[in-house]
């Protein structure tokens, strides 16, 4: 016969509870912690007391009350103590962040970066510099309880070793990111990588416009398209970890090459140099990729808005790309049902300016009973979807056992 949960169990689990709550909402009541968490007052006090005792969060009696009697104190993360570093590694760009219990980004350093394969150690390298240089401002009495980081890749489950990136890497390879970056922090913790279109829709799920929302799907651009769908509430990963690689579901087969080797890819048909080479401006090297320069996010915001101002060039590049980007959004929509499509990156740009093409293609083929409750949104967070999705894997750990991995860091 199974054994059920001890008390030690139980008392980690309402810890790590109690902390998600102010984590993601921000101060709260313990009056209101325990109406949410179903538990009584004294069993509340005793888990904000541990908590408050580790230094995770701290009770102060509230600004304004407007009842008359005793108020409840407010319980508060302890935003300025208590971090993780996070890191997100672009096509374009390198950037890492101190970011506080509680989601405040406290400090952040940003680099360009030149397309085309990274190599392993002038990556960690950059990003380790980063997280020392925010690390020396930092109080003495402060900790870091994790590090996450997300990338333009399909990243394997369990060892954070990065297996494909046509936009990154060279074909072929397997990189150990995360040991090699925990190697170069040096803060003794394990480094949690993850793809960034996944971590993006994490980030949109707990802090961004999918807080109440249990199923949904986000899609990331840069140069290509990555997808990250939760489902139930939940992340869905795939059995390797790989799952979400929407930007490589063929929309056109025997379409435009894709970087994976496949043709007709939604990447392919959608992402930055399809609408660049549709407007007439990206002029390609020998490999056909676009020189530098005249490639990114600013670029795609000039078609836009061009466009915008009656080019008829731009309009029908836009036409295009939301044609194909509007086809593969229904068979999302169809195999998923989400209630919300979030669009981030480049794509938050190419969906404004092709919103009519893509619900035109998905009156066209959708099925109707999954269109209409659908809700079609550009990200919240903006650019910064996939470092804050990083960060919350990074807090994952801390939240599933707040004064063990609070005391394993302090050691």
């Amino acid at each position: 016969m199974r054994a059920g949960p001890s008390q030690e169990d139980i008392r980690r689990h309402n810890l790590g509870a109690l902390l998600r709550h102010v984590h993601l909402g921000g101060p709260i009541s313990r009056a209101e912690l325990t109406s949410r968490m179903g538990l009584n007052r004294s069993t509340i006090m005793a888990l904000t007391s541990d908590l408050t005792a580790a230094g995770l969060v701290r009770e102060e009696l509230p600004r304004e009350t407007g009842r008359a009697g005793r108020p409840s104190l407010v319980v508060r993360p302890e935003s300025s103590r208590v971090y993780v570093f996070a890191f997100d590694v672009g096509p374009d760009r390198l950037v890492a962040a101190r970011v506080g219990l509680g989601g405040v980004i406290l400090d952040r350093r940003e680099l360009p970066r030149r397309r085309g394969p990274f190599e392993l150690p002038e990556l960690v390298g950059a990003l380790a510099g980063f997280a020392r240089q925010m690390r020396r401002k930092t109080r003495p009495d402060t900790v870091c309880v994790g590090a996450a980081a997300a990338v333009a890749g399909g990243v394997r489950k369990g060892d954070g070793v990065i297996t494909f990136g046509p936009n990154l890497m060279k074909p072929h390879q397997e990189v150990p990111f995360g040991e090699e970056l925990g190697r170069r922090l040096g803060l003794g913790l394990p480094v949690s990588v993850g793809n960034d279109a996944n971590l993006g829709a994490l980030a949109e799920h707990s802090r961004g416009l999918g807080v109440s929302v249990k199923d949904l799907i986000y899609l990331h651009g840069d140069v290509g398209i990555g997808g990250g769908i939760i489902a139930g509430g939940h992340l869905l990963g795939g059995h390797d970890g790989y799952g979400g690689e929407v930007g490589h579901m063929v929309v056109n087969p025997g379409g435009r090459a894709c970087g994976c080797g496949s043709h007709g890819c939604l990447e392919a048909e959608v992402g930055e140099r399809a609408l660049l080479e549709a407007a007439g401006r990206a002029k390609s090297d020998q490999n056909g990729d676009a020189q530098q320069g005249k490639h990114g996010r600013e670029a795609v915001r000039a078609v836009v808005d061009a466009a915008d101002r009656g080019d008829i060039v731009a309009q029908e590049a836009l036409k295009r790309v939301g044609d194909w980007l509007g086809l593969g959004v229904a068979n999302l929509i169809n195999i998923f049902n989400p209630e919300m499509v979030i669009f981030g990156g480049m794509l938050r740009e190419i969906y404004l300016g092709s919103a009519a093409r893509v619900r035109s293609q998905l009156t066209l083929h959708a099925m109707t009973p999954q269109r209409e409750r659908l809700r079609l949104r550009t990200s919240a967070l903006a650019d910064d979807a996939t470092l804050v999705g990083a960060a919350e894997l990074a807090f994952a750990h801390v939240l599933a056992d707040p004064l063990e991995v609070l005391a394993r860091a302090g050691g």
